[in-house]
């Protein structure tokens, strides 16, 4: 057991030093913990911010014009009035992304209660802002209706008041979730990328064949990969999440960052074990990334940091529990959004210890059969 401390140890300042001596993948892994974390948060919004909508008023009440009327920033430009002939020329060209059709006598209708209908034309080819926006639009033609008929009638009392709480994020801020989730897929990606990198850069230069003939084994290399490589991007995510997500972009982290740490070691475990075991079906780099990119971006998509796993079959749902990232993802939800202890998240953590103990296992068999080709 001492002589194999001593082997994994030496590997491993071995594989910081190959690292230290890359500028390149030095640069890399600053960029996509800093810059990218930001332009990511701050750029791609998935709520509605300054949509340009236009309103067709053909019955020119005061209901219709309170309608056109609140529909104000930071929702909405103000609502532009448009005739009817324009509506198909304006939304083929992208011009509105939404067009509000109120027909003649709205108002009357209305009044005498025989519920009129009104039209909402929305250019879907926007995706992150067409759903959210006709709920809001929705949700102010039905307040401002609801407020003018209460004020005809001079009566001030509503059979029910609504009243929205949202817990962990109470201005549905987008960058409060991207930024985070980016962490993590930053941390899935560079575990892979890594990992897979240092075992190609071995068989590449050569340097493969010096630790054939050293006495370590398989798994002592293999170890030390994982170790050295994992260290990094460990200390790399902590940095970003302390100084870039917490300090410059304003996101509150209300959960415990030791236990965040924890699991991150242990997610840290399996997929940079996948990254060595992508490696060993690759002989050269574009292999490996003509490999490593579909897993990647398919364990991203589909692992609930981009869309809600919620919605995606049940066998699909079923498939994804056995991935170290729906996993992590959940946990790490949980644990700094909304604050869960380790009562909560033990689940995760023993899935992604599973997980991690498989993946490796079926590493250390190719990675053995890898070393043992070399000779």
């Amino acid at each position: 057991m001492g002589s194999m401390l001593r082997h994994i140890y030496r590997l491993t300042g071995k594989e910081l030093r190959s690292l230290w001596a890359d500028p390149i993948l030095l640069g890399f892994i600053v960029y996509v913990f800093t810059v990218a974390i930001y332009t990511i948060a701050t750029g791609a919004k998935l709520e509605v911010e300054a949509a340009r909508v236009a309103v067709v008023d053909e019955d020119h009440s005061e209901l219709s014009r309170r309608i056109a009327a609140a529909m104000l920033p930071p929702l909405f430009r103000a609502a532009e009035p448009i005739a009817p002939s324009e509506i198909d020329s304006s939304m083929d060209t992208g011009r509105y992304v939404f067009v509000v059709e109120i027909p003649p006598k709205f108002e009357s209708d209305a009044l005498s209660g025989k519920k009129p209908t009104l039209q909402i034309d929305v250019d879907a080819t926007a995706m992150a802002i067409a759903g959210n926006g006709a709920v809001d639009i929705q949700n102010i033609v039905l307040r401002e209706t609801a407020a003018y008929l209460r004020k005809d009638s001079g009566s001030t009392d509503t059979p029910v008041n609504l009243v929205m709480h949202a817990k962990f994020n109470p201005n549905l801020n987008s960058a409060w979730f991207t930024s985070v989730m980016q962490v993590i897929n930053n941390i899935a990606t560079l575990s892979i990328i890594l990992t897979g990198a240092a075992l190609i850069r071995e068989r590449e230069r050569g340097t493969i064949e010096h630790l054939l003939v050293m006495p370590v084994r398989p798994l002592d290399i293999m170890l030390s990969k994982i170790i050295a490589n994992g260290a990094v991007i460990v200390i790399a995510a902590l940095l970003s999440l302390q100084f870039m997500v917490k300090g410059v972009l304003g996101v509150p982290i209300i959960g415990s960052v030791p236990l965040f740490t924890f699991g991150m070691v242990l997610f840290m475990f399996s997929v940079t074990a996948l990254g060595l075991l992508l490696a060993t079906y690759a002989r050269t780099m574009p292999q490996f990334g003509l490999l490593a990119i579909p897993v990647i971006v398919i364990l991203y998509l589909l692992s609930g940091a981009s869309t809600p796993i919620e919605t995606m079959p049940p066998w699909l749902q079923f498939v994804m529990q056995f991935t170290p990232n729906t996993q992590f993802v959940s946990f790490s939800q949980a644990v700094l959004y909304r604050g869960a202890g380790l009562d909560l998240v033990w689940r995760q953590l023993l899935a992604l210890l599973v997980i991690g103990v498989v993946t490796l296992a079926i590493c250390r068999i190719r990675f053995a059969k890898t070393i043992s080709a070399q000779d």
